[in-house]
């Protein structure tokens, strides 16, 4: 299959929005948590997650352009400056796709979708008790993203909470030891398997291949 410029132009919206977010391959699925200051609590899916910097620990979202449904992530997080991420694993896959849902902003994800709160001293924002692997946030800036009138939402990692498994005998996290799992285009999710591990690379350390 070659599809070009035009052809993707052709494509009904629902198929476009499939093939464009499978493209970059398998992505990480997580759940963000927020509140306002009416402590109305929100949570939705994104598959938008990015490592931005380690100093200071930096991560990017991209938050979808506004409408009267959407939009209710950034507006909570502009409001209190928290938020959470929450890894998405294999016993909640279902609960946490239904997130996705554009819900009046008095319905919170968290009850609809039978998810659970869970408050940790340090952030404002709701954590998801279901997940093993989550991050406090706190929101360092928003830049509008001009071409398509999304946001590129930054952070600075506050608290890290995983499993003790996850970094054992090494420096590295092992997201297979966490069970988080990944998506690709809508509603796609897979399990991650670790398949290999290889040295910090150094140019005298090439092999020759």
């Amino acid at each position: 299959m070659h599809y070009t410029s035009d052809d993707i132009a052709k494509l009904d919206r629902v198929t476009r929005l499939k093939i464009i977010n499978a493209v970059t391959g398998i992505k990480p699925a997580n759940l963000i948590g927020t509140i306002n200051n009416k402590k109305q609590t929100n949570l939705a899916i994104f598959s938008s997650v990015v490592h931005l910097g380690s100093d200071p620990a930096l991560l990017g979202f991209i938050a979808r352009p506004k409408t009267t449904e959407v939009g209710h992530t950034l507006d909570n997080i502009k409001e209190t400056s928290f938020y959470t991420i929450n890894h998405i694993h294999q016993e909640f896959i279902e609960n946490a796709h239904y997130t996705s849902a554009k819900l009046d902003r008095s319905i919170s994800e968290f009850n609809c979708c039978k998810l659970t709160e869970e408050y940790i001293i340090g952030c404002k924002a709701p954590f998801v008790k279901e997940s093993n692997f989550k991050l406090g946030m706190q929101f360092v800036e928003a830049t509008p993203i001009k071409h398509n009138g999304t946001v590129l939402v930054i952070g600075e990692i506050k608290q890290i909470i995983l499993p003790d498994n996850a970094t054992k005998n090494t420096n590295d996290v092992d997201l297979e030891a966490t069970g988080s799992i990944g998506i690709s285009g809508l509603n796609s999710y897979y399990t991650l398997k670790k398949v290999s591990q290889l040295p910090y690379v150094r140019v005298n350390e090439i092999p020759d291949f």
